[in-house]
Parts: structure tokens; sequence; C-alpha cells
């Protein structure tokens, strides 16, 4: 692929890294990938491009930025140093909803579920 040289060098990895452990030396309330791409000088499409094409572990790294995100969420939302609404705004992005299923076709009545819970066993050996 021919195109400007890639900015993305060890040095950058080990900032993100920091970032990602340091980020509220960096005054950021949790850590994120538009936050990384700040303190790196680079946009944050620059991080998806280095996470596809320059090196695998990249995609790690910013894997790690979002479960670091995720932790930040839960635990500062537990405590209320985050605003809940926000956190539950933030956490959609991570996969978690508070749907409620309400049921209007019974008309009132019971619904018999026809599903049952399994063990899960697994054999090592």
């Amino acid at each position: 692929m021919a195109g400007r040289p890639t900015s993305y060098s060890e040095e950058m990895e080990m900032k993100a890294d920091h970032y990602i452990e340091n980020y509220a030396e960096y005054g950021h309330p949790l850590p994120s990938i538009v936050g990384m791409a700040v303190v790196l000088a680079v946009h944050k499409s620059t991080l998806y491009e280095w996470a596809k094409y320059e090196r695998g572990e990249f995609s790690d790294t910013l894997a790690h930025c979002n479960d670091a995100q995720e932790l930040a969420l839960l635990n500062k939302g537990l405590t209320n140093e985050f605003n809940a609404t926000i956190v539950k705004l933030a956490l959609a992005n991570h996969g978690y909803s508070d749907k409620t299923r309400t049921d209007v076709t019974s008309g009132g009545k019971e619904i018999k579920n026809d599903w049952h819970i399994h063990p899960v066993t697994t054999d090592i050996g």
C-alpha cells in the first residue's frame, strides 16, 4: 500500500499503554480511544488503521482501552462518581441495556414458556 509513511512506532504503542493505565494524568475521567488519539497527537482513525495494518497487537491495545473504559464506567457509576444517566448511555456502547419486555398479546393471562436452563458441563481430560 503506497502512501504517506506511518507514524506508528513502539514508542507510540508504549505511550498508548501508558495512557490506558494513567488516563487521569491527562485530565480524562475515563480512558477512551479519542482521548488516546489526542494524547498521541494523531487522529482516532489513525489508531484504527494501526490496529488493522501496522501490528496485530495494537488492536489488543484498543480493546484494552475499551475494557478499561467499561470498568471505569461501572465502578464510577456504582459509587455515584459519574451521573447515572450518562453511565447508562455510555455502557450501551459496551453492550449493556435496560430493556423491559412487555407482552401485550396474552390478555393478562399467564404466559407459559417452553425453555429450560441446563447446567453447563465440561469434559476436561
